[in-house]
């Protein structure tokens, strides 16, 4: 099909996510045709580095002979029975394979399809769980501590544990209250330090656990960095610190790994850099290697066992997809994870994370590069007008350089100001110089050196 025809049909039929659709359709759409390791082809033969990984979910790369077998295989016994009143094969060794990657608390595995639904799973179980414990005793406790700029997801319980004006306001009838502490990013705080910025911000969930423990079920946060807000980075032991007051205060801890997870702060999990202990953890995105929608939330023994009962309507947790356990997804999920072990992609992601920074750094100084923040392969840098005020650069430049990147065969995004390094996790460190060298060209031309 013509490229223009699909470009009509495009306008005509869909509606896209986080689009202004008034604005998406005065220019040319890029439309996917394939993709091939870590790159991608549109309908007019040109090709992209994909230094986005799809939306941060890509691990392989593109057409992974691998995890195409994994599929076929699958798909030549069953492609989908219900886990509701039975179960299946993949589902069962892919909850094993997930309990022994992920911190030693983590026991159970409920499965679910996008990370915006493990985060309501997550919000759901824990504010049952304190319920099946002692309802009389455990009234209160309705009340999240969240952090500003935080993101898990679109649903309207991942939204009210959220912290994004921009995208969330207009719902602000329809979400539950929370408790929301400052954004632990030292660049946009009035801080001397990043231990002082750590200290005041523990402090001050201490001071919320001591006067309103009674209402706080627990603290959801993205562990080391918040993602789709800026990719802001927190000070080290931020998230150890955080562990330590849930376990002193007897909240529970939920961390949503769906960015975070997989390798792309370059450990298996971000918590395993600080050697933290969830109670309740979210998966999703890279957990099937970028092919196809998979999520889980996994759970410690002590929260499982609080729904356990001998009748079917007392403590029972009432949450389920269709697609719950899917065989596909899960079958491709556990392939995924071997091949991440085989590759040995950690260390991987180790050594290319080190010339992902390196190369950005050579940034520093120029007059409209404000921050230069990230881990592993999750990188952000914030494009300024004014260093010293740190005053966003306008947005109309900011999407004149994304569009420029991509017209130089670059795929990448932006968060308002940030422009975002999140790519294919397999990328070559020679692929990952070439994004950067794109972008730092584009740079050059656009803004001056």
């Amino acid at each position: 099909m013509k490229h223009q025809t699909l470009v009509d049909k495009n306008l005509e039929f869909v509606w896209h996510p986080f689009t202004q659709m008034g604005v998406y359709r005065q220019h040319d759409p890029i439309i996917i045709k394939k993709g091939k390791g870590s790159y991608l082809y549109d309908t007019k033969g040109r090709r992209y580095l994909d230094g986005y990984a799809s939306l941060w979910v890509n691990v392989h790369g593109h057409g992974e002979k691998r995890l195409n077998k994994a599929v076929e295989k699958q798909l030549s016994s069953i492609a989908h029975s219900t886990l509701l009143g039975s179960s299946n094969i993949p589902s069962i060794l892919l909850a094993e394979k997930l309990v022994d990657i992920t911190p030693t608390s983590l026991r159970k595995v409920f499965y679910s399809d996008t990370g915006s639904a493990a985060v309501e799973i997550a919000i759901k179980m824990a504010y049952q769980y304190w319920k099946n414990i002692d309802p009389v005793k455990y009234k209160k406790k309705n009340k999240f501590i969240t952090f500003k700029n935080g993101y898990h997801g679109d649903t309207i319980g991942a939204v009210s544990v959220g912290g994004i004006d921009t995208f969330h306001h207009i719902f602000h009838d329809l979400i539950f209250e929370n408790i929301q502490v400052g954004c632990p990013s030292f660049y946009h705080s009035q801080y001397e330090s990043d231990q002082e910025l750590r200290e005041s911000l523990l402090d001050q969930i201490e001071h919320l656990l001591q006067t309103r423990g009674d209402e706080i079920v627990g603290v959801v946060m993205e562990p080391l960095i918040q993602g789709a807000t800026g990719l802001f980075v927190h000070p080290q032991g931020f998230l150890k610190g955080v562990e330590q007051l849930c376990r002193q205060y007897n909240v529970l801890l939920i961390v949503d790994e769906v960015a975070t997870g997989f390798g792309r702060t370059g450990e298996w999990f971000a918590c395993h850099h600080e050697d933290v202990e969830p109670d309740i953890m979210c998966l999703g995105k890279a957990i099937t290697g970028g092919y196809m929608p998979l999520a889980a939330t996994l759970t410690s023994q002590r929260i499982y066992d609080a729904f356990l009962s001998d009748q079917h309507g007392l403590k029972t947790f009432f949450h389920g997809h269709t697609y719950t356990g899917n065989q596909v997804v899960c079958a491709l999920a556990l392939e995924n994870i071997q091949l991440m072990k085989e590759r040995k992609l950690i260390p991987h992601i180790q050594k290319t994370s080190k010339v992902l920074d390196q190369h950005l750094r050579q940034l520093e100084g120029h007059p409209h590069v404000g921050h230069i923040r990230g881990r592993g392969l999750m990188y952000g840098v914030e494009l300024v007008s004014d260093c010293e005020k740190h005053a966003p650069l306008p947005i109309r430049t900011v999407e004149h350089i994304i569009a420029e990147c991509k017209n130089r065969g670059l795929m990448i995004r932006n968060l308002e100001n940030v422009i975002t390094f999140v790519p294919v996790l397999s990328m070559s460190k020679r692929e990952i110089k070439k994004m950067t060298s794109i972008f730092k060209q584009v740079l050059t031309d656009v803004l001056g050196s």
